[in-house]
């Protein structure tokens, strides 16, 4: 096991009817900017729990931040920041509300040239404006770490930061929520958290026994729960286990002391840039080609996934390894999640070769645990996803 430091200042508050809870969170004094996407909190009864919550504050409100939070769209929301003395941000929403959130709360102490800067230049947040966040939508477990993703339209990238300032002071995950949310966004979250956990852990063997059966058991409860989830929202049990799974899918416990990979994630990042096709089914389309690619690598790992997740115990090192990546194809095919990039859109020669220029250009040339993927590499493993 590698050497590792971990702090996560995250306050979780977590169960059914937990907003309400929020009111004892935020500063009395503080003046809040409320931040959600578009308008379905005001659907399904979220809204009117928060601004119950938040009424004995001075509270603003921005709407509007798309499922890929748009740098354009989020310079309106830093103007009212800025204009308004804004002292605290409230993130209502998925991870895009709550990615945006961490953008806002970076740019509103940032005093560079552009706020663009931030995510161009890979600029670490020591502080941000404090902000905490009312979770939505479970998957992209950023209502539990300092990162974000962040889109801009106009130049068709989808670019990535992060920084020890940028943890939610406090997140409230209330499993009630999955009840409103569309069957296509649940696959995705469930797609998403999976994923994510396998960046941090199909890599290779490094000694870390209790990280990778932590990482195993969070798999696991993804398969165990996604048919009870996906079949009925309502299941209490089934919903929190999934809403849980995915914060701790990516809130920095599995990654430490382990390597880790995050190839598939900057690939499937490119994919939503150029298709604007969702983000957990871009993951879904690199992580086959990509497994496949480097076989020869990560078929130790592979093929203990296999076993501990897939009960996949007979055949060779590499048959296991094969059965296993096989056996992750089924299980987005059964959320309902296609993994080809043919399957999204048909315009797809030449993307290969825009997003290995566009590592080249940006000076990134080593992807992967070894960091051994080149620009070359990247083109084979995208053209192997149509």
């Amino acid at each position: 096991m590698n050497n590792f430091d971990f702090k996560n200042p995250t306050k979780i508050i977590f169960g059914k009817d937990s907003i309400g809870k929020l009111e004892n969170e935020i500063p009395k004094n503080a003046k809040v900017l409320l931040l959600y996407g578009g308008g379905s909190i005001k659907k399904n009864g979220i809204y009117e729990q928060v601004k119950t919550a938040l009424s004995g504050l001075d509270v603003l409100e921005f709407s509007g931040i798309p499922a890929n939070p748009e740098y354009a769209v989020l310079l309106n929301a830093l103007k009212i920041i800025k204009d308004e003395n804004i002292t605290y941000l409230l993130a209502v929403g998925g991870g895009s509300v709550i990615d945006g959130a961490k953008f806002l709360s970076a740019a509103a102490l940032y005093e560079g040239e552009t706020p663009w800067d931030i995510l161009s230049k890979n600029i670490k947040t020591e502080k941000g404006l404090p902000f905490g966040t009312v979770l939505t939508l479970p998957a992209t477990g950023s209502e539990m770490n300092s990162g974000a993703v962040i889109t801009r339209t106009e130049t068709k990238e989808k670019l990535a930061m992060g920084g020890p300032g940028l943890f939610p002071e406090f997140s409230i995950l209330d499993p009630k929520v999955l009840i409103s949310i569309p069957k296509r966004q649940l696959a995705n979250g469930l797609t998403d958290a999976f994923t994510h956990v396998l960046e941090q852990y199909m890599t290779y063997p490094n000694g870390a026994i209790l990280q990778d059966r932590f990482s195993e058991s969070i798999l696991q409860t993804i398969i165990e729960v996604a048919p009870k989830v996906l079949n009925d929202p309502s299941d209490h049990n089934a919903a929190s286990n999934f809403m849980w799974s995915c914060t701790m899918a990516l809130n920095g416990l599995i990654q430490k002391g382990v390597p880790t990979d995050w190839a598939v994630h900057a690939m499937g990042h490119e994919l939503t840039a150029l298709y604007g096709i969702d983000h957990a089914r871009t993951l879904a389309i690199i992580t086959p080609s990509h497994y496949t690619f480097n076989f020869d690598a990560k078929k130790e790992k592979l093929a203990q996934y296999g076993a501990r997740v897939w009960n996949i115990t007979e055949g060779s090192t590499d048959e296991r390894a094969q059965a296993a990546i096989d056996k992750t194809v089924a299980f987005f095919h059964e959320l309902g999640i296609d993994t080809k990039l043919s399957d999204y859109t048909q315009d797809f020669e030449g993307t290969a070769e825009i997003i290995a220029k566009r590592f080249t250009n940006r000076g990134w040339l080593g992807l992967g645990e070894h960091k051994s993927l080149t620009p070359e590499n990247i083109e084979e493993i995208v053209k192997m996803s149509y």
